[in-house]
């Protein structure tokens, strides 16, 4: 052990997982999106799976969907807006195919809830970055 290197701290052991393979992150977006499609066209979804309110669930799935696509390759605005994009796009989807599953049904408030949390999880997605590329320095 290297007495003059201080132990990482929590945040920086964070940054470091972070910073795995392109193809890990590729990987974690396609089981994430299995995932969602499954809690969202599954008639009853498992309880214990839910946060208790389903808007805050659908935020959640969405930004974990959006952490894992922005570090899934290098982010340039064009590629930041295509992800948001896309992704929005496969929560309308969802919504769409909702309308077909028994004992689900289509919200506008969900796909806003899917859009707060693409928002949110891109926003922390990029200052995760920002904050790695000030720690290599």
């Amino acid at each position: 052990m290297n007495p003059s290197r201080r132990p990482a701290s929590p945040f920086e052991s964070l940054l470091a997982r972070l910073a795995a393979p392109a193809w890990y992150w590729r990987v974690a977006l396609g089981v994430a999106v299995l995932t969602v499609l499954y809690f969202a066209l599954t008639p009853t979804p498992p309880s214990d799976m839910s946060t208790g309110w389903d808007k805050l669930n659908h935020a959640l799935a969405f930004a974990a969907l959006a952490l894992a696509a922005c570090f899934s390759a290098p982010m340039s605005p064009r590629r930041f807006v295509a992800v948001l994009v896309l992704l929005l796009g496969f929560g309308g989807a969802i919504e769409l195919l909702q309308l077909r599953v028994p004992g689900r049904d289509a919200e506008w408030a969900d796909l806003l809830a899917d859009g707060v949390g693409l928002v949110g999880g891109m926003l922390t997605a990029l200052l995760l970055r920002a904050r790695a590329a000030m720690a290599r320095r």
